[in-house]
């Protein structure tokens, strides 16, 4: 049986993968501030992946208090 690992954390590589984008629209929405920044460990960059997915599902949005669809 193999075992599937699911990330916690992605390099630019993967984040922007996973956000379905190439790796430069990624760097360019980090440096413009919509996306978060990268934590550093030690000498990598590393995003978290929980905080990529609540940019996604809307879960990160701050403000807007309780919204009714």
């Amino acid at each position: 049986m193999t075992q599937r690992f699911v990330p916690i954390m992605a390099d630019a590589k993967t984040a922007s993968a996973l956000l379905c984008m190439k790796v430069g629209e990624f760097r360019s929405l980090v440096e413009a501030g919509h996306l978060p920044g990268p934590c550093q460990v030690g000498d990598f960059e590393r995003w978290h992946v929980r905080d990529l997915e609540r940019i996604a599902t809307g879960e990160a949005v701050d403000g807007q208090g309780e919204i009714a669809w």
